[in-house]
């Protein structure tokens, strides 16, 4: 409807002040319903321009309007607002709309397929994904959704940081454990790993074949003298440990990168030997510097240390432009904040290279930490991580489906809880099983009924006009927006809220009114209404990566 009065007002603005643009019309809903269903300030943005009274633009602006069936009055206020009031055949289309379009209800093409990658997760394959994993897993697998439904040609993307000192740690971790040796031994390394599943792979590496992340076979009895060997048997057989948790997480990948490809293949190298040429770099006190002071950061930064070696964000330069000379003119990274230092300097990075890579690329959404708690108190660690909560003890204890909810239903930027007991109450005061109480409801409702619902595409609308029903008609008209805004924002939270408010929306109804009646007129509005209302609510899940239950 706002895309319908947005074309009625750049009509009138032709008529009323044809040599001014109509590109930046604004409708909103008022807080207060006294004030219509839609309005605008549009006669004050022209009153500069055009230097007249506010008021005396709008009045004209409502005389220009075409004629309408969908408003039912326009009314001014204030300094020139214009308030519009729907009339109720304005209201019912939007079931009219989901009935024909179904599953496709909330989509759009404002992306123009363009290409975009997202990348997220991204976890050092030393160990299992823990929590914090599991909410950039869910945060990130929600925007390629919400990204996808509004046009864009979305890339999933993983990259494994499988080089440096963290992989030193778990080689050697591994190695010790083969010989026997335990953490509670005098000799392990302060930086070792520590967490039961260093055991599997140790047992895992001297005993048996496994399948590696790639589903290359590794086998034959393992030499505990051989680094190299436990090292590649590691990361291939972490990788594949994650892969699964993020598989029963409902959470798959387009490409996988490896931070050590960059090496091997002399990318890393390469962007170094730019950034030079570039005449950003400087060497003092026996290392190699990058001046990043030049783009906005507090301080230059090492890049190559004085005892040899690239520092940590050298790398992540080389694999962003690895992903701008792919083709990715939008990249989003989902990470956590511990992240948020790397931002300025990789983006120095780019800059300095002046290949043409814009400012502020890439775009980058931080998720802050997750707090777990059952009977009141924090869960802090996992019997076989040993130092934190793993994903998959979360999907254990609550299912994938909450897992996924409570993960994302939050703002990125803030702190969550995650309250176990919450998770798996069934009750309403539950999100997520309120959510899909709703739609099971409906599904109950239709199958009582026992009809054919394509025939309610049809049904005559006009007794839809009690309260509870107007609210619900009300909702389901703001969900094409709520997800434009969501995409736009970055933030799917946005889906989670309004999906609660449709489902409280849903369960007023129910328990206002019969849907069931002998009016067949009446029965068959209430039910294309609810029809409709099941269509949103399993579209809306499906964005969150959420199942629509039948039957609870």
């Amino acid at each position: 409807m706002k895309a319908y009065l947005t074309e009625l007002l750049a009509q009138a603005v032709k008529a009323v002040a044809p040599e001014q643009s109509a590109a930046d019309i604004v409708l909103e809903r008022p807080k207060s319903a006294d004030h219509g269903d839609l309005a605008t300030s549009l006669a004050l943005a022209l009153a500069r321009p055009l230097k007249q009274n506010p008021r005396v633009i709008a009045e004209n602006l409502v005389k220009n309007l075409p004629a309408s069936p969908y408003i039912a009055k326009a009314e001014i206020a204030g300094a020139g607002f214009i308030n519009f009031f729907l009339s109720p055949a304005a209201k019912h289309a939007v079931v009219k709309d989901i009935l024909a379009r179904q599953h496709a209800f909330g989509r759009s093409d404002s992306g123009q397929n363009r290409k975009l990658q997202v990348e997220f997760v991204s976890a050092n394959p030393t160990g299992p994904l823990h929590v914090g994993h599991g909410r950039g897993a869910a945060v990130g697998d929600c925007l390629c959704r919400l990204l996808e439904a509004t046009g864009w040609d979305v890339t999933r993307e993983f990259y494994y940081n499988d080089a440096g000192q963290q992989i030193d740690n778990l080689t050697l971790s591994v190695q010790l454990r083969c010989k026997g040796m335990t953490p509670d031994d005098a000799a392990w390394p302060e930086d070792g790993y520590r967490g039961d599943y260093i055991v599997d792979v140790a047992r895992a590496y001297m005993t048996r074949e496994v399948v590696d992340a790639k589903d290359q076979h590794i086998t034959g009895k393992g030499d505990a003298e051989d680094a190299e060997a436990i090292r590649h048997f590691a990361v291939a057989y972490l990788r594949r440990e994650q892969d699964l948790d993020l598989r029963a997480f409902d959470v798959n990948f387009d490409v996988y990168s490896l931070e050590s490809a960059l090496y091997t293949e002399g990318k890393v190298e390469a962007t170094v030997q730019a950034l030079v040429a570039s005449g950003h770099t400087y060497e003092q006190d026996g290392a190699l510097w990058l001046r990043t002071t030049a783009f906005g950061d507090d301080k230059d930064r090492v890049m190559k240390k004085r005892e040899g070696g690239y520092t940590y964000f050298v790398p992540d330069v080389a694999y962003h432009v690895d992903k701008w000379q792919r083709g990715y003119t939008r990249v989003i990274n989902e990470q956590g904040a511990d992240h948020h230092s790397t931002i300025t300097r990789v983006r120095a990075g780019l800059q300095a290279l002046n290949i043409g890579i814009p400012q502020g690329w890439p775009d980058y959404v931080l998720h802050q930490m997750v707090t777990v708690m059952r009977g009141g108190e924090e869960v802090k660690i996992s019997k076989r991580a040993g130092s934190y909560v793993t994903l998959r003890d979360l999907i254990e204890e609550v299912g994938c489906d909450a897992t996924r909810y409570f993960l994302a239903a939050r703002r990125a930027d803030s702190q969550l809880i995650f309250d176990i007991d919450l998770a798996r109450a069934q009750s309403n005061d539950n999100p997520v099983y309120y959510i899909q109480y709703a739609h099971a409801r409906i599904c109950s409702v239709l199958q009582q009924w026992g009809g054919d619902a394509n025939m309610l595409a049809d049904a005559d609308l006009a007794p839809l006009t009690e309260p509870h029903e107007l609210a619900l008609l009300q909702r389901l008209a703001e969900f094409p927006q709520t997800v434009e805004n969501a995409a736009l924002e970055l933030a799917p939270h946005g889906i989670a809220y309004y999906l609660k408010d449709l489902a409280g929306d849903l369960h007023s109804y129910y328990n206002a009114q019969q849907f069931l009646v002998e009016n067949e007129v009446i029965r068959n509005a209430r039910l294309a209404l609810v029809y409709a209302t099941r269509f949103v609510l399993k579209n809306g899940l499906q964005l969150l990566g959420v199942s629509a239950p039948e039957k609870m």
